[in-house]
């Protein structure tokens, strides 16, 4: 699947990450350690705004890049998270600042718990 332009995220029932076609939406497939470059961090607001409603989660953040080999990438390892109670856009760990896009972003599952570094 290196080349294929995904959308990913955190899948709450699987404990893991779903990947989702860009172009048909639909699930291709599950990791738990995924790289990804030409990176975009996408939050929908509507989506967003239904789970501080419903106070429910549901899918409305996702990763999206293309899937590339980790060999030789160089992050500058930094964590990215998000939290729709928080903040409404994914942001750094370390300092909460705003994040939007990225050159290169790794997507891990340690222990049921998800991990971005950028």
């Amino acid at each position: 699947m290196i080349g294929k332009r995904v959308e990913i995220y955190f899948n709450l029932h699987k404990k893991c990450y779903s990947i989702r076609d860009k172009k048909s939406r639909l699930v291709i497939g599950h990791t738990n350690n995924i790289t990804l470059e030409n990176v975009v961090f996408n939050v929908s607001q509507s989506g967003r705004d239904r789970v501080l409603r419903e106070k429910r989660k549901n899918v409305h953040a996702v990763v999206e890049g293309t899937i590339c080999c980790p060999v030789g990438i160089k992050l500058i390892d930094i964590g990215v998270t998000y939290n729709p109670y928080r903040y409404h856009l994914f942001h750094t760990k370390e300092q909460g600042t705003p994040i939007t896009s990225s050159n290169y972003a790794k997507l891990k599952v340690y222990n049921k718990i998800p991990s971005i570094r950028i």
